[in-house]
């Protein structure tokens, strides 16, 4: 198991640090950290899509107070939103932030780290997260700056400067965080934050709920499923997924797990019964999950990903 150094707070690197931020002439947004557990905090973000209006805030971020600091977990779509969720931290603790982690390499868990970064905070990633933010983090910052315009302007790329493979164990103060890959899911680098005291999970994009999963180009279903049923042998008593409320583990396996296993199977009978890309897709059934948020914009595009997917495995 390993230790993580951590690197001490200095005030004046924290006022340096602050001052673009300050100059915004648009406030910051309000964030209302959630309590999840004793010190262990989720902020929520919209179901929907990143927008200007939401500050590009539609994905859920977190932070843990220990007896020895403060451990954010994503920094957030830009500079400051990371600022609005550092003042969030500062109304709730005293403590000083010694450690980000960006659970993958999408643009709203990471584009926040140059805030903590010029603070002097160290960041870690998983290592393929680390190589999606170097490979597409020019073409992300450019989508953001399109989409938040002014509200993004003080955003530039900091990259972690520290990442791991399966596990990293971190000890501050009085509390141990793991921070596990359980191979390709949602991306290549997902990566979850698991407190075993508190038995509460931060499945990152592992776990939706309220809204309908995105399955990517990048992304591999076969994967998402080995890394749920890995999830739920830890048996987590709460949830604080990717996207939507924070939840029970049996409503993580309703909105994630079936939805999943619903695509692919339906799609491996279709491929067997002789469909193909341009009709197999919309004959899968997913009505079940009409209720979700944004089904209508992600239903089809899900249901072609995993056709293709499926049909690649089948042909290897």
């Amino acid at each position: 198991m390993l230790s993580l150094r951590l690197s001490a707070w200095a005030f004046s690197t924290i006022v340096s640090g602050c001052a673009s931020i300050a100059q915004d002439p648009l406030p910051l947004p309000a964030l209302h950290p959630l309590e999840v557990a004793p010190r262990v905090y989720a902020v929520i973000g919209d179901l929907g899509p990143q927008t200007a209006e939401n500050e590009g805030f539609n994905a859920n971020v977190g932070f843990v107070v220990t007896s020895a600091g403060v451990i954010v977990i994503d920094s957030g779509p830009s500079e400051r939103f990371a600022a609005a969720l550092h003042a969030a931290i500062r109304r709730s603790t005293t403590q000083p932030v010694k450690l980000v982690i960006n659970t993958n390499g999408q643009a709203h868990r990471w584009l926040g780290n140059a805030y903590f970064e010029r603070l002097g905070v160290p960041i870690v990633a998983q290592r393929k997260a680390l190589q999606q933010m170097r490979n597409d983090g020019g073409t992300q910052l450019e989508m953001t700056r399109a989409l938040l315009r002014e509200r993004s302007r003080s955003t530039a790329l900091a990259l972690p400067g520290d990442s791991f493979d399966a596990r990293r164990i971190v000890r501050l103060g009085d509390m141990e965080l793991q921070f596990l890959h359980f191979g390709p899911a949602h991306t290549p680098g997902d990566s979850m934050v698991w407190m075993p005291q508190s038995r509460v999970l931060f499945a990152g994009d592992i776990v939706y709920t309220e809204r309908l999963l995105a399955v990517l180009p990048i992304s591999s279903t076969k994967g998402w499923l080995e890394a749920f049923d890995r999830v739920a042998a830890l048996a987590p008593e709460i949830i604080v997924p990717g996207h939507g409320a924070p939840a029970t583990l049996a409503r993580a396996e309703t909105e994630t797990r079936q939805y999943l296993v619903l695509l692919r199977n339906h799609a491996k009978r279709l491929l067997d019964a002789g469909a193909t890309l341009a009709d197999g897709p919309r004959r899968i059934d997913q009505t079940g999950f009409r209720h979700l948020e944004n089904f209508e914009a992600l239903a089809a595009r899900n249901a072609n990903q995993v056709f293709i997917e499926i049909e690649r495995e089948l042909f290897e």
